[in-house]
């Protein structure tokens, strides 16, 4: 199937490993340039840029770039995100805060620089990496739950506001996936104790019986983008296995 992604210029934030990683990999087969980036000095992308976007300004200085080599911007992925295995009860005003620069400021801000360049061209498509946390709130992660929460939000007021100007906007909810987040050594499943059963009892939790893999959540994201999905915009596509079910 042919997603129409040729040549088109497509910016991913924190792709130098997994998820983000994977979707770079597979919009490069589909033969998308790729501008990658993150904190790592090298990233499978076209042209990468390294820099950490809870900074100001970087996620500005990102865009700008991939618009100075390229001449604009048809994509953006806005995966970076993260978070530990944590109590309500002890997060403390900077934590919060800290979650909020990572998991939510990071896509605003790059949104909000792609958009104008998207706008005067009449197309665009964004996809917001969120969560099954943003719909069903984990326990074990409530900022990361609130802030991906947001970014559904955020995803959606994109969305409404832009689909005039020929810009779709989507979010793409993953359960827990084989990455290092969940499988490393200090991944969040070690950090709620034997790292070997805490893996089993989540994928036993998933209607599928496993964690996805991060090319099974990657397909979907560059489904969003590409042209096949040209009718679709201000969607929450859960890719979590039948995790959080939808009412009818």
């Amino acid at each position: 199937m042919d997603l129409g992604l040729e040549g088109r210029i497509v910016v991913v934030t924190g792709s130098t490993a997994g998820i983000g990683r994977v979707v770079s990999e597979q919009l490069r087969a589909e033969g998308a340039v790729v501008v990658t980036s993150g904190r790592r000095d090298e990233g499978v992308g076209d042209l990468h840029v390294r820099t950490d976007l809870t900074r100001r300004g970087e996620p500005e200085r990102l865009v700008a770039t991939a618009e100075e080599r390229y001449g604009r911007i048809d994509g953006l992925v806005n995966n970076v995100g993260g978070t530990d295995i944590r109590k309500l009860e002890e997060l403390t005003d900077d934590d919060w805060q800290a979650s909020f620069e990572l998991n939510l400021m990071t896509a605003v801000r790059a949104t909000r620089a792609a958009l104008p360049g998207m706008r005067a061209r009449g197309a665009g498509s964004i996809v917001n990496v969120s969560s099954t946390a943003a719909k069903r709130p984990s326990l074990g992660m409530p900022d990361y739950s609130v802030m991906k929460a947001a970014m559904l939000s955020f995803s959606r007021l994109v969305a409404d506001l832009h689909a005039k100007d020929g810009v779709r906007c989507n979010a793409v909810t993953p359960g827990p996936t084989a990455t290092e987040t969940w499988l490393g050594a200090a991944g969040l499943a070690a950090q709620q104790g034997d790292r070997d059963e805490v893996l089993a009892k989540v994928g036993a939790g998933r209607p599928l019986g496993r964690l996805a893999e991060p090319a099974e959540i990657a397909a979907v994201i560059v489904f969003l983008l590409s042209d096949r999905a040209s009718y679709v915009t201000g969607a929450a596509w859960s890719a979590d296995g039948g995790t959080v079910p939808v009412i009818l």
